[in-house]
């Protein structure tokens, strides 16, 4: 019997034609406009344009060849801690100074309906590493001496549902799959989890699981859980019903498993993070497709209880998306706009604060986002680890690449970064899910 996956990659393969011609008529645009005006607080919103078939660049997975690795700037060095992975999505570092990365693969739960649906299918198989070994689905922990030296590997914990966002509360560690949150008795120095977990709260899943990453984050006092629940679609293209609990960020009780809404109108909350200076919690966001190249910026933003981000109704504050109907003026009106935007289409994944002390003095106190990369507009746009200056707690400057080289001079994927991590020495980590690869950077000898 063959798989869903594949009916559906040999319905991709014979439109193919039909897919490249599109394409190719798609990327007969001009030159998209300059990403770099839309960074910052203030972005540049240009109209909007709409599709049949919204423009795309497909950047073709190639993997980094032997002695090939990402670029740094001078003071900084790069280098491989761990290879042949199985797509590491995201990283937590334990407080012994153990590395958790969470290798995973999209739940093969939606089943493709429209012929918009079967070309979106046949990007993201593009876009993304060859094969789908089994060996994903699983948490792989790293000891690492303070060299980079990784002395222990060890699968942590196996068999898991798509999983992304961890958080370790006393000696209880929580694991977002895709359909659940779950609890795990752990101890110090353990380098592998044998004893079944138990379910917290389950979480939107299937049938369509449209985004399926699920972040998680624990609260100052250990007393809460947020996580984030991206939408079931771009622009409820799926219907209403299917965004139920969706586009937005949970708290969950960490003693009873309720939760309630904490955020909404968020289409794809990742990087969850408390702000080390404020405490306060922080995200990066997916926005929406198909309004343009420049249309709609991802963003950075910090998250106010019970605060509207406006999706699906409007983007960057009271902007109106007009394939939205009806319409939600008392919500739209109460649109929070975010404190920062990425530039369009670059996807962030990964965000976390800078408090070490390896890096230089000017990346202190700020955020790193790890950018995966634009798949929708002529202009490749992203993959990159991007770095944004904080002050007192709010940004303060415009975001500079630290990270690059993650595209080859054809325009193809060596790697893609996703989540992003500081170890114990106070150097940066790097989950490079189609490169399969955990990168650290860290400052150059003197």
């Amino acid at each position: 019997m063959t798989s869903p996956r594949f009916r559906r990659m040999s319905a991709a393969c014979r439109l193919a034609p039909i897919i490249l011609s599109v394409v190719a008529l798609a990327g007969c645009n001009s030159e998209d406009p300059d990403p770099r005006t839309e960074i910052g607080p203030h972005p540049d919103l240009p109209p909007i344009q709409q599709y049949l078939f919204a423009p795309m660049h497909i950047a073709r997975v190639v993997g980094w060849k032997e002695g090939e690795k990402p670029i740094v700037p001078q003071g900084l060095q790069v280098q491989a801690l761990a290879t042949g992975l199985e797509h590491p999505r995201s990283l937590h570092v334990l407080p012994n100074g153990d590395i958790l990365v969470v290798e995973s693969r999209a739940p093969d739960l939606h089943s493709i309906r429209r012929p918009k649906d079967v070309i979106m299918g046949w990007v993201e198989s593009m876009s993304t590493s060859a094969g789908e070994n089994q060996g994903s689905n699983r948490i792989t922990l790293l000891r690492v001496n303070d060299a980079g030296a990784t002395e222990v590997r060890s699968v942590f914990l196996d068999h898991l549902s798509s999983p992304f966002g961890v958080a370790l509360v006393g000696n209880d560690l929580y694991v977002a799959d895709t359909d659940a949150i779950i609890r795990y008795a752990y101890r110090p120095g353990d380098t592998k989890i044998t004893e079944p977990g138990t379910t917290l709260t389950p979480l939107p899943g299937g049938p369509i699981d449209h985004h399926w990453t699920k972040d998680l984050v624990a609260s100052k006092d250990g007393s809460l859980l947020y996580v984030g629940v991206g939408s079931n679609s771009n622009i409820t293209e799926n219907g209403m019903e299917a965004e139920k609990d969706r586009a937005s960020i949970w708290e969950v009780d960490r003693a009873s498993g309720r939760f309630r809404l904490f955020a909404t109108g968020l289409r794809n909350p990742n990087g969850l993070t408390l702000e080390p200076q404020t405490g306060a919690l922080w995200t990066v966001v997916n926005e929406r497709d198909e309004l343009g190249p420049n249309l709609v910026p991802d963003y950075m933003t910090s998250v106010k209880d019970g605060g509207f981000y406006g999706w699906p109704y409007s983007y960057f504050g009271q902007h109106l998306d007009p394939r939205v109907m009806p319409q939600r003026p008392d919500l739209v009106a109460s649109a929070i706009v975010p404190d920062y935007a990425l530039s369009s289409h670059v996807a962030p994944l990964g965000l976390v604060f800078y408090t070490g002390t390896n890096l230089p003095e000017k990346f202190r106190g700020g955020a790193f986002v790890g950018e995966h990369g634009s798949w929708n507009r002529k202009t490749l746009n992203g993959y990159k680890v991007a770095y944004i200056p904080f002050e007192g707690g709010h940004p303060n400057g415009m975001a500079e690449d630290v990270v690059t080289g993650f595209l080859n001079s054809q325009g193809e994927a060596r790697g893609r970064p996703v989540g992003l991590a500081v170890d114990r020495t106070g150097a940066l980590l790097i989950a490079d899910d189609v490169g399969n690869t955990v990168w650290r950077v860290f400052a150059a000898s003197k």
